[in-house]
C-alpha cells in the first residue's frame, strides 16, 4: 500500500473512534495490558479508547518535573496519566495528526481542568516542537501504523527531541514473522482492532473483551437483542433503548478479520514489545 492510502485510512478509521457506550470494552483492553483500576479511575472519562496495547508509562519511570511527550496522544489516555506523574512543575504534551482526536483530547482536558498538559496536531515524523525538549517519549501503539518508507522518520523526530540523557519507553507491536500478501494489503491491520500484546495475557484480548454480556451489539444472547435488520436495538424487557454504533463492535471486527484472513491465534503472527532506550549524554 502507499504511504497516502495507508495515512488516510488511519485517519479516517481513528478520527471517527469513539468510547463505547458502557465503556467496558476499553477498561477489559487497558486492564490486559498492565493498567490498574486506580490509574484508569484517575483518567478522564472519554479518554480511554480502548486502542492500548501495552502499558509504556510502567517502563517510563517519569520523574517529578519532567518533560514528557506522547507520540500518537490520541484523546489523551496516556497524557492525562503521565501529567500527574510529572507533577505542578513538569509537562506532559501529547502529539497527533488526526484533528478530531486533539479536539477529543482538548475535550477531556477541559473536563478534566489538568493545567500541566497540552495536545499539539501533528504527524509524529515531523513534530512541530523545538529540539533537545523532552526527557522522556512514550508512544503506544502508533508507530506500527506509519508506513514503512517513514518509520525511521519517527525515531528520527524522537532523537532530535530528546534531551542529552533522555530515554524512550515505547510499547508497539512487532511482527513474529513474515506476514502473507493478504495480510499485508488488507487495510484492517493497520486500522482495525486487531493489535496483540507479548505480556504473558491472553493475546487475543481484543476479539474477547466484549463477550461478557454488557452489550447489546453481538456480545449478549440472541434472545436478549433484536434481529440484524434491526441493527441490534435492544429488545430484552427491562433495558433502556441503544444503537449499535461502529465502535462498540471492536471485538467483532477482530473476529470477523480473524476469520477472513483464516486467523485462529493472532499469537502466532505479532506481538506487543516494550522498547526502552536512552540518548547518550554525550550526544545532542
Amino acid at each position: 500500500m502507499e504511504s497516502k492510502e495507508i495515512y488516510d485510512q488511519v485517519n479516517k478509521r481513528y478520527g471517527s473512534i469513539d468510547k463505547s457506550s458502557t465503556g467496558q470494552y476499553e477498561q477489559t483492553v487497558a486492564k490486559a495490558f498492565g493498567y490498574t483500576e486506580e490509574e484508569l479511575a484517575a483518567i478522564p472519562e472519554g479518554a480511554n479508547l480502548g486502542l492500548s496495547c501495552g502499558n509504556p508509562l510502567a517502563l517510563a519511570k517519569l520523574r517529578n518535573g519532567e518533560t514528557v511527550i506522547d507520540f500518537g496522544s490520541g484523546a489523551g489516555f496516556d497524557v492525562f496519566a503521565a501529567a500527574k506523574m510529572v507533577g505542578p512543575s513538569g509537562k506532559a504534551l501529547g502529539v497527533d495528526m488526526n484533528e478530531n482526536m486533539i479536539k477529543k483530547a482538548n475535550a477531556n482536558k477541559a473536563k478534566s481542568n489538568t493545567k500541566n498538559l497540552e495536545f499539539i496536531e501533528g504527524a509524529i515524523t515531523a513534530v512541530p516542537l523545538p529540539d533537545s525538549i523532552a526527557d522522556c517519549i512514550i508512544s503506544n501503539c502508533v508507530i506500527n501504523l506509519v508506513p514503512v518508507s517513514e518509520k525511521q522518520l519517527a525515531f528520527n523526530e524522537m532523537y532530535r527531541l530528546l534531551k542529552p540523557g533522555g530515554r524512550v519507553a515505547v510499547s508497539d507491536i512487532l511482527a513474529r514473522k513474515e506476514l502473507t500478501e493478504d495480510m499485508k494489503k488488507n487495510i484492517a491491520l493497520y486500522v482495525g482492532y486487531v493489535l496483540i500484546v507479548d505480556t504473558k495475557n491472553d493475546l487475543n484480548v481484543y476479539m474477547t473483551a466484549a463477550e461478557d454480556g454488557t452489550s447489546c451489539c453481538g456480545s449478549v444472547t440472541e434472545k436478549q437483542c433484536c434481529m440484524p435488520e434491526q441493527k441490534g436495538t435492544c429488545c430484552q424487557s427491562g433495558l433502556s433503548t441503544c444503537s449499535c454504533e461502529e465502535n462498540t463492535s471492536m471485538a467483532s471486527e477482530a473476529q470477523n478479520l480473524a476469520a477472513a484472513l483464516g486467523i485462529v491465534d493472532f499469537n502466532e503472527w505479532a506481538g506487543s514489545f516494550q522498547v526502552y532506550a536512552v540518548k547518550s549524554l554525550g550526544e545532542n
